[in-house]
């Protein structure tokens, strides 16, 4: 068996066997995120993650129970937090929830599914804080008789990320899954409050850091309080245009969240993780910026420089004339067509018509028609949201092209056809500067020969609350429906 790996504070050494286990585990994580990298990879990917996390579960298990030392009765190493019972039966219960979660859950919903875990991320690590402050000598946190300064100030940061992690996740859990308005709520002074309040947590992890045993325990309180309410703070500013921004980013915060309660635990596995996970995330949220034309700053810091002007609120503007077709109209022009280029949006995920729109591309490959997918960065309520969905559908990966890759091609498209999507084709992210979604790049649907756009009605606009003039052009053709339904009808048509 091998001996339990000793806290860094302690000055002992590791157990060799241990930290090539837990590195072998960090490699395992890196190859997952490799796989992940890919949708073609992903399954493999997933694999790797599952190995990782099975090799570092079972090594903190076998590292942490008591065990004999040499030949004496009773003398064991190792903290007795719990027994192994105990342990397996908390694995199990978590595994059927997690395993009934994750069969039952829809497509439509894994933004809001994301969202819900990061908290409970942040919630453990608030959670493994708070225990290791009341029972140190457990963690092998003791200098003496109180904790090490070094160990606090690891405890205080874990505590703080984590609790920002759980309150700005819970409201982007309530904002993804309609419970909250996706829009902006900006309160006055709101950028003085977040610095005023980041400022103070971070005193008080220094003082916490210093302070004497019998000092600690208000400042870990007002450390924690402060922490959750910054949190909130944070993403109610933040509109619906930037929430896949917003899932990413807190799935950074989870991984330094973990990464800092790896540091109070002396655990290299989840250093490792998390580092990972929060560097990861933190280079996808900026990337995501970068493809809305988004200040990464700003997003972080809680929709710094939005403003009520710009704030939609979820109504259309006046209406104006279009033009609406049929299931027919739309099946005999795109029999007619040579390049057909497919916009997926959030409604198609809602619909879930994904199957449905997978057979209608197959039916005109068949007369043809060259079919491409266009996916925009910021398309769903999270990244990678429709190429999920595509690949469910089994639409093939060399048929799926993101923005900067296909938006040039729209020139020579006989259609460009719009299913679900909105303000990744609405022409005002290029024109109007006092729009939510201004300088975000968007597809040049515009330039297509002809513009098939699926949604339920002309009553609706897209998540970040403004109207689109592409349902006004003259080579529109509105098809008014639900996105299963009207596609369905097409293949129909098609026959």
């Amino acid at each position: 068996m091998l001996a339990a790996p000793a806290h860094a504070s302690t000055g002992e050494a590791v157990n060799p066997w241990v930290a090539l286990a837990y590195l072998v585990s960090g490699v395992f994580f890196i190859l997952a995120l490799r796989g992940l990298s890919s949708p073609a990879t992903s399954r493999t990917g997933n694999r790797f993650g599952m190995i990782g996390m099975l090799i570092a579960v079972v090594t903190t298990l076998v590292t942490h129970m008591p065990q004999k030392v040499g030949d004496v009765a009773n003398s064991y190493v190792g903290p007795d937090f719990a027994s192994l019972g105990e342990i397996l039966v908390a694995i199990a219960i978590g595994a059927i929830i997690g395993i009934t979660i994750a069969r039952r859950i829809a497509m439509t919903a894994m933004p809001e599914l994301v969202a819900a875990f990061h908290s409970l991320v942040g919630l453990a690590a608030v959670l493994v804080g708070w225990a290791a402050y009341l029972n140190p000598g457990a963690f092998g946190l003791l200098v003496g008789d109180s904790i090490g300064a070094v160990s606090k100030v690891e405890m205080g940061l874990g505590i703080a990320i984590g609790a920002i992690t759980f309150s700005g996740s819970v409201i982007a859990f309530a904002k993804l899954s309609g419970r909250m308005s996706g829009s902006p709520i900006l309160l006055p002074a709101r950028h003085v409050i977040n610095l005023g309040t980041l400022a103070a947590i971070i005193v008080l992890t220094a003082l916490f850091a210093m302070a004497g045993p019998s000092e600690t325990m208000p400042l870990i309180i007002a450390l924690t309080v402060l922490a959750f309410v910054i949190g909130f703070l944070l993403i109610i500013p933040i509109g619906g245009a930037d929430m896949p921004v917003v899932v990413s980013m807190l799935n950074s915060y989870s991984g330094w969240a973990a990464a800092a309660m790896g540091f109070t635990l002396g655990n290299t596995a989840m250093i490792i993780t998390g580092a990972l996970v929060g560097s990861s995330g933190a280079i996808l949220s900026y990337i995501m910026c970068r493809a809305m034309n988004r200040s990464f700053i700003s997003v972080i810091a809680g929709g710094f420089g939005a403003d009520d002007s710009g704030a939609g609120g979820g109504e259309a503007k006046e209406q104006r004339p279009y033009k609406q077709g049929s299931a027919a109209d739309a099946a005999f022009m795109l029999e007619q067509a040579e390049k057909v280029i497919i916009i997926p949006g959030y409604g198609m995920a809602v619909a879930q018509a994904q199957h449905a729109l997978r057979e209608m591309a197959d039916m005109l490959e068949e007369k043809g028609v060259e079919v491409k997918y266009a996916i925009h960065p910021v398309a769903g309520r999270m990244p990678g949201h429709m190429n999920v969905l595509l690949a469910e559908a089994q639409v093939p990966y060399e048929n799926v092209f993101e923005l900067e890759d296909i938006n040039s091609e729209f020139a020579q498209a006989d259609v460009a056809f719009i299913i679900g999507a909105n303000d990744v084709v609405n022409p005002a992210a290029k024109t109007d500067k006092s729009s939510p979604i201004y300088g975000m790049p968007v597809f040049d649907v515009d330039k297509a020969k002809q513009v098939f756009f699926i949604k339920r009605s002309m009553g609706g606009v897209g998540y970040a609350g403004v109207d689109n003039d592409v349902f006004y052009m003259d080579q529109t053709m509105m098809l008014l429906s639900d996105a299963k339904k009207m596609v369905e009808e097409i293949v129909k048509a098609l026959d």
